[in-house]
């Protein structure tokens, strides 16, 4: 552990030091607003954000290897700091080519004890976990365990993963079985990512998704049906609204 640490302490101490000589407490209230389960952020200017962005993984990529950067963003994950978990998110995706199925799930132990917001929990599932089932790697069995979670954001992960999936073969049947454990899920930021994950499937594969609509209007969280519908006309909506 002692010898572990060493290697990180250098990394984790540059990463913070580099955060706080960018802060900005301006803009760390501006973006506040977007958040509202909270936001701890140095507020980092977003020019300088992202000309930085890779930075320190260019800097210790042949020092650290892919458990150490796993390693070192439980540590910066666990302060709490916006832009430190981002730096986790940015410097783990540039080893994706060398990701295994036991890596996502090693990423995935990042939305139960690490993410705290929204924005971490999808920007880990588009640039992470999404190609991860995209190519094949895993497959949507392995997000079984996921549904009933204890971290909110573990389980909006779920759709919000699988919206990487519409890129390929069409399996809507399959996608709308599998998520139907999480239609009476009590977290509105589940019902958020349900209800995009659906409305996304409904352009490309429509009459699956309303006769799921259909089957669930009068018991679902209502938001979920709001985003689902969206994209329809208002005819069409009043077909999924719930019964009095």
């Amino acid at each position: 552990m002692a010898k572990k640490a060493a290697i990180l302490e250098p990394a984790l101490a540059e990463i913070r030091e580099f955060c706080a000589d960018n802060s900005s407490e301006a803009n760390a209230k501006r973006y506040a607003r977007f958040f509202t389960e909270g936001y701890d952020a140095y507020g980092i200017p977003k020019e300088v954000w992202e000309s930085n962005r890779t930075r320190f993984y260019q800097k210790y990529k042949d020092r650290l290897g892919l458990q150490d950067f796993l390693d070192l963003g439980d540590l910066l994950f666990g302060s709490g700091k916006y832009e430190e978990g981002s730096f986790a998110i940015v410097s783990v995706q540039e080893m994706l080519d060398v990701f295994t199925p036991e890596t996502f799930q090693r990423v995935g132990m990042w939305l139960e004890h690490g993410v705290r917001n929204w924005a971490h929990s999808d920007v880990i599932c588009g640039m992470l976990l999404g190609p991860c089932l995209k190519k094949g790697l895993v497959a949507i069995e392995d997000l079984s365990g996921w549904r009933a979670s204890g971290s909110k954001w573990k389980r909006r992960a779920v759709p919000v993963s699988m919206l990487a999936l519409l890129e390929g073969k069409r399996k809507p049947g399959a996608w709308l079985k599998f998520l139907q454990p999480l239609m009476l899920d009590r977290e509105r930021v589940v019902h958020q990512g349900m209800g995009w994950f659906l409305r996304e499937v409904w352009k490309q594969s429509p009459a699956p998704v309303e006769a799921f609509l259909l089957k669930w209007k009068d018991q679902a969280p209502r938001l979920i049906f709001q985003y689902a519908t969206e994209k329809m006309t208002s005819s069409e909506k009043q077909r999924f609204r719930k019964a009095k």
